[in-house]
């Protein structure tokens, strides 16, 4: 193997998550039929003390295999099967980690907020007011409150989304429990992809109107709780920031302000 192919392929090894000692071996493994531990430590120029290490680790990656004969001999693993199986199992060990992760999550969230209720004296000034600037924190607030809805959800959607009510499978959920759903879309926002979902979500009792403008996003859960956002008027990318509120006045007040845009709004 020329040495800069040698040079740019264990790079990339390095890059699926073999470490230098281990890409460089398992190159010269590939281009040997066999080789005992210390001919390929010769070979790769790795450490005498570190082969054995290594030969262990690309055995138990499934890069290297095992010949057992008077002596032990270790031979590569053909890359079309090495390659593909290792990342399947990076795959899997990210995802259970990741669920362990969100396990873990869930339970320091209960037991923060019960810490944060306890030093608060059980409340705090303006919690039912809440600003919110990241997008994914936007994003969990609104799918954890229509999760929780129980009666009506109302919503103004236009871009730019954090979550795009027409890619969330909550909103059939939610009309599909009882919950009376109505989006008011910005017209000329919609593409053809677009289009086709609404028409799954009007079989599932979502109703839908288009109006050509709307003032902000909105969401409003059961006429007390909800999300008010407005793009931000300084930054020169369109950013949104959500006033995330429960408070029964206010979501009555926004609930008007829906009605009046939706007698207004006409069917696609």
């Amino acid at each position: 193997m020329p040495d800069t192919a040698f040079q740019r392929h264990w790079r990339r090894l390095q890059q699926l998550g073999l470490n230098a000692y281990e890409a460089r071996s398992y190159l010269v493994l590939l281009g040997h039929p066999r080789f005992k531990a210390l001919e390929l430590a010769a070979r790769a120029r790795v450490p005498r003390q570190k082969i054995y290490e290594v030969l262990d680790s690309l055995v138990e990656k499934g890069f290297a295999q095992v010949i057992q004969e008077k002596t032990k001999l270790f031979s590569a693993v053909d890359p079309e099967l090495a390659i593909p199986a290792w990342l399947e199992r990076k795959r899997r060990a990210q995802e259970q980690e990741l669920n362990e992760q969100s396990r873990q999550a869930a339970e320091l969230v209960e037991q923060l907020k019960a810490a944060c209720t306890q030093s608060q004296g059980g409340g705090g000034t303006l919690e039912y007011l809440r600003i919110v600037g990241d997008p994914a924190q936007i994003a969990a607030q609104y799918r954890r409150m229509l999760q929780e809805a129980r009666s009506e959800y109302l919503e103004f959607s236009r871009p730019p989304y954090a979550v795009d009510p027409l890619d969330e499978r909550l909103v059939k959920e939610a009309a599909q429990r009882g919950v009376q759903c109505r989006l008011l879309i910005q017209s000329g926002t919609l593409d053809e992809e677009h289009r086709r979902r609404l028409e799954e979500y009007r079989a599932a009792g979502v109703e839908i109107r288009q109006a050509a403008s709307l003032p902000m996003k909105l969401a409003v859960f059961d006429g007390t709780r909800g999300l008010i956002a407005l793009l931000d008027p300084v930054v020169t990318r369109p950013a949104w920031t959500a006033v995330v509120f429960d408070h029964p006045a206010l979501g009555e007040a926004m609930q008007g302000l829906f009605e009046d845009r939706w007698r207004r709004a006409e069917a696609l």
